[in-house]
């Protein structure tokens, strides 16, 4: 088995992951890193490198998909113990500005992606992680089961739900 094989498909793949993490955790930075991490050491302990390389991408959204809904689980638990919470350092990146030339399209558009990923963030986590795999990742409906371990009736139901919700959050943000 060739690393490089490996290093790319990896490379191909964390941004993504990254930015499904990011909003199932409501943009907590580290913790999305640590699941995006957890993710890759859990399909190379799992050897999953040694199956056909099609079938790659839908194990590890599987392998992402499990690390965040455990992250949701503790979150429930730590939630229940603790009497408040502090709030996470703001993410460095988010503080830089952008280095793009002002024009009213771009403001539109980053407008638009941040409406979406907050819409995103407030979406029940099923119904976020079913209308990430379907719209971002491009899965279809089988895929999508697979990877989230429920039915095609469930990624059917939760999609529809999603894209309903989408749509009365932001109105005018939607295409």
């Amino acid at each position: 088995m060739s690393d490089d094989r490996l290093d790319e498909f990896f490379a191909a793949q964390e941004q993504r992951a990254y930015l499904r993490a990011k909003i199932a955790t409501r943009g907590l930075h580290a913790d999305s890193l640590d699941i995006v991490q957890d993710a890759m050491l859990g399909f190379v302990n799992k050897r999953y490198e040694c199956k056909p390389r099609e079938q790659w991408a839908s194990l590890f959204q599987r392998i992402v998909q499990n690390k965040i809904m455990d992250w949701h689980r503790r979150q429930k638990v730590r939630n229940g113990l603790l009497l408040f919470r502090t709030e996470d350092q703001p993410d460095p990146v988010d503080s830089h500005a952008d280095p793009r030339p002002d024009s009213e399209q771009a403001t539109r558009t980053d407008q638009a992606n941040q409406a979406l990923i907050r819409a995103l963030e407030q979406l029940p986590p099923r119904q976020q992680q079913v209308f990430l795999l379907r719209a971002w990742e491009e899965l279809d409906t089988r895929e999508t089961a697979a990877a989230m371990d429920i039915s095609e009736g469930s990624v059917k139901t939760h999609y529809a739900r999603a894209l309903h919700r989408l749509r009365e959050k932001l109105g005018e943000h939607w295409p």
